[in-house]
């Protein structure tokens, strides 16, 4: 006889019953006693077990539960489970945390999640289930992005077709608009939101994206429901050995050549329309369509494209800032869409495969960029390149940006030139992509050589991206078919009458006599660079002569971080890891003047100078090929650079003029400052006892030994200088010790040149500063300690070291006085 334990919720004591008397499961009871059955006492329950029971067992029970009950029973459970899954759109529940949730550091929650949550899995059995019945879920408009939000709430239909036919009118007395959703709809916008709409993850929280739950549901998602192979997979069947019917959508998808409209929530009320005329071949792709929209919606959509063409910069008004995290997901779509796209057969992608009889996907493949992607994605990158900080972080957003400039690396004949390393010509089939994606291959470029000269190039990190642009634009074939782009953008309008040139422009050519010099690819290039930049929009071209003088710039800069980088591989070179462990044990004072600003070579060392010069020179030489720079050019920037340097290698100046009260910096001189490729030998010539308290002494020590040694020389002041003024050793000795080196052996540097500056002369006195050195402190410490391990005491130990510091005293005062004798 089979036994079951009563659920850990129940107050009653824990007991076996035969299964025949009692059933495992409150839920299964209310099944067997419908007339028990309270509306909510399902959904109760499974509140009560996500706090009580472990999440694997939540998971198990959460199976059963799909399985078994009707999609009426979980209609109510559905809203609160995909909260309980990916959060709430507050951001206050975080939900599974899918985003934090690794399988190397939790392999059981994670598998078990990834399972539940995979495309063939219980969730998505539990929404076709519901999406057979026809359920809609409210989902609220404010949470939506804010160009969305904003157009809903002024009664503006968004161009998108995801929220065609969805939008609901609250009562008299509502709260706000919803947005009426299947379930599948409310699944993914849920999914797609969790994403942005939860707290950015802590510094401290190490978590690599591409190996969390989240990054690898987002690639499961968009292999299934948008193919490189074969079709769409059907729904699965909810039940076992039945089948559901296709779940559809309430209404079919709109056709493709209707997108973009906008139309006025007034005039027509959406939330009752229906079609009748429901194509049943455009159902094979529902899914997948609303997949697209709604990452794309979710995670582009978040700048308007009417402001950024009022204001010609992103939206600075709203307040959404992307993370690291969400590119390198949108970046994951990028690339997945890319594949999509480029499995159409060959056959299919021809102009003439359009008059034939294509499937939905094959059109929807055809479409899914430009129709869906490339003006939200073209905002959304523009407002990352202006906005973004200049620091490596930015290095995601590159990585997004040049995964979508090159559809053929994601091409299925990519993989046969796999082995070849030298880089293969750009396909001229490739030519329409990039006509009609001008602005992301030239604005774009323009955006990051700004980016590009206000960075520090000799940072590894910088020069890399600088290395990542060049080669990619370096490729062979592609800046020609650039510049073909942009002359067919700049090619002149047929000149017609006035009253008949604006008609002229959209429509085709019975309306004149004369045949048309537009061609249908500059149409379509024009077309693009209007669309997004409006009918009066100034285009530079990148190849021009504005661009061309920027590029110089950069070379220019290029060049001087290469002899930065050089200079600072030769200060190591000259300044090896020994030297500086022994100075760090001397009593005397550091030199602060003779080190470069702080930046990552100092942190990683002679490696990374080596790579930086490696990427800056290949960099260099990408850019020469892009612009067809002559060798003589480079060579004169080389040589204008290479004069700037003195005898001893190191650099000069930074770039300035010279003015009437001195040097004048120049903005390429407050550039090499601010990045630290050039600088000011700048060196303390003050009085010593009085310079700043360095970060190596004690503070509180320093200032009291200065109140004791100027004490004490006030006190002995005559003493010390008569026997600073003797000739014997006595008087050596009490030299070397009480008076500093003479000014005159000191540099006095001035931008301008050396003058002649009178400093008061300073009499013999006496300096304790060293006493309040950490160094110097630790040594005596570690004396102290030795001389304990001889058993000599401290008395003792005193005494030898200062008879070992006389006898060394002594021989300096006999190295010096000699020194001086030779240059007599």
């Amino acid at each position: 006889m089979a036994f079951c334990r009563l659920p850990a919720w129940s107050s009653q004591t824990v007991r076996w019953f035969p299964k025949a008397a009692v059933s495992c499961w409150p839920w299964e009871s209310a099944m067997a006693f419908p007339h028990l059955q309270q509306p909510s006492f399902l959904l109760a329950s499974l509140k009560a077990d996500s706090i009580n029971k472990p999440f694997a067992q939540r998971c198990q029970d959460l199976v059963k539960v799909i399985e078994d009950f009707p999609a009426k029973e979980l209609h109510a459970v559905f809203p609160w489970l995909v909260e309980s899954i990916f959060g709430s759109l507050d951001g206050v529940l975080v939900g599974w945390n899918l985003r934090c949730l690794q399988g190397r550091v939790n392999p059981v929650e994670y598998s078990t999640a990834m399972e539940f949550l995979d495309p063939s899995g219980p969730m998505m059995k539990l929404v076709y289930k519901l999406q057979a019945e026809d359920y809609n879920f409210d989902f609220p408009v404010s949470c939506l992005p804010g160009p969305v939000k904003a157009s809903i709430q002024e009664n503006v239909l968004p161009d998108s077709p995801l929220y065609h036919n969805k939008v609901q009118f609250p009562p008299t007395g509502g709260l706000g608009l919803n947005l009426a959703l299947n379930p599948f709809e409310y699944y993914m916008f849920y999914f797609a939101l969790s994403l942005i709409s939860q707290k950015p993850m802590p510094m401290s929280l190490h978590v690599r994206t591409s190996d969390c739950a989240y990054f690898t549901l987002v690639d499961r998602y968009l292999s299934w429901f948008l193919p490189t192979e074969g079709s769409v997979p059907p729904p699965l069947c909810s039940s076992p050995g039945g089948s559901s019917p296709s779940p559809a959508p309430r209404t079919p998808a709109m056709p493709f050549a209707s997108y973009g409209l906008h139309t006025s929530l007034l005039k027509r009320h959406i939330s009752h329309q229906t079609s009748v005329n429901a194509d049943p071949a455009s159902h094979e792709i529902w899914r997948s369509e609303t997949l697209l929209q709604v990452f794309v919606e979710m995670w582009l959509h978040h700048y308007s494209l009417e402001m950024y063409q009022k204001m010609q910069s992103p939206h600075a008004k709203e307040s959404f800032t992307p993370t690291e995290e969400h590119v390198l997901v949108v970046r994951l779509l990028l690339k997945h869409l890319h594949a999509f796209a480029n499995s159409l057969k060959p056959d299919q992608t021809s102009p003439s495969a359009h008059s034939h009889a294509t499937s939905p996907l094959e059109e929807f493949k055809r479409a899914a960029v430009p129709r869906f992607v490339q003006q939200k994605l073209y905002v959304f990158l523009q407002h990352c390149f202006g906005h973004w900080p200049l620091d490596a972080t930015f290095r995601a957003v590159l990585e997004m940006w040049l995964s979508y400039l090159q559809p053929w690396r994601y091409a299925p004949e990519k993989q046969a030139q796999g082995s070849d390393p030298q880089p293969r010509c750009v396909s001229e089939k490739w030519a329409p992509f990039i006509q009609e994606n001008l602005l992301m291959y030239t604005k774009l470029f323009v955006s990051f050589l700004n980016r590009a000269l206000r960075t520090d190039l000799v940072s590894p990190k910088n020069a890399l991206m600088v290395f990542r642009v060049a080669k990619v634009f370096a490729q062979p074939n592609l800046a020609e078919m650039i510049q073909k782009g942009e002359q067919l953008f700049l090619e002149p309008e047929l000149i017609i009458p006035h009253r008949q040139h604006r008609l002229f422009t959209v429509t085709t050519s019975f309306l004149s006599p004369w045949p048309p010099v537009v061609t249908d690819a500059s149409f379509k290039v024009k077309s693009h660079v209007y669309s997004l930049e409006g009918q009066d929009c100034k285009y530079t071209p990148m190849f021009g002569p504005e661009i061309r003088t920027l590029v110089l710039r950069l070379a220019q800069l290029i060049t001087q971080a290469k002899q930065t980088a050089k200079s600072i591989s030769d200060q190591y070179v000259e300044s090896p890891s020994g030297r500086s462990f022994l100075s760090w044990l001397t009593f005397g004072l550091t030199d602060t003047n003779s080190c470069y600003p702080a930046n990552d070579l100092d942190e990683i060392g002679q490696d990374s100078i080596r790579k930086t010069d490696e990427y800056l020179e290949k960099a260099l030489e990408y850019l020469r090929q892009i612009f067809r720079l002559s060798e003589a050019q480079l060579a004169q920037l080389t040589l204008a650079l290479g004069s700037a340097r003195d005898e001893n290698g190191k650099q000069q100046l930074p770039d300035c003029i010279v003015g009437e009260e001195g040097l004048i910096l120049t903005p390429l001189g407050r550039y090499q400052i601010i990045n630290g490729l050039r600088r000011f030998e700048i060196e303390y010539q003050g009085d010593l006892e009085l310079q700043p308290i360095r970060s190596y002494e004690i503070t509180s020590l320093v200032r009291a030994l200065f109140r004791l040694s100027s004490a004490i020389n006030r006190r002995f002041a005559g003493q010390m200088a008569a026997l600073c003024s003797r000739n014997d050793f006595l008087g050596s000795f009490c030299r070397y010790h009480l008076t500093e080196p003479a000014l005159s052996n000191r540099h006095l540097l001035s931008p301008v040149g050396r003058r002649q500056v009178t400093n008061p002369a300073r009499g013999p006195r006496l300096s304790l500063r060293f006493l309040g050195s950490y160094r110097t402190l630790l040594l005596l410490l570690m004396a102290f300690f030795v001389a304990s391990l001889f058993c000599i005491g401290p008395l003792p130990c005193s005494l030898l070291l200062v008879l070992g510091y006389v006898l060394y005293a002594v021989a300096m005062t006999l190295l010096t006085e000699r020194g001086k004798l030779h240059q007599l």
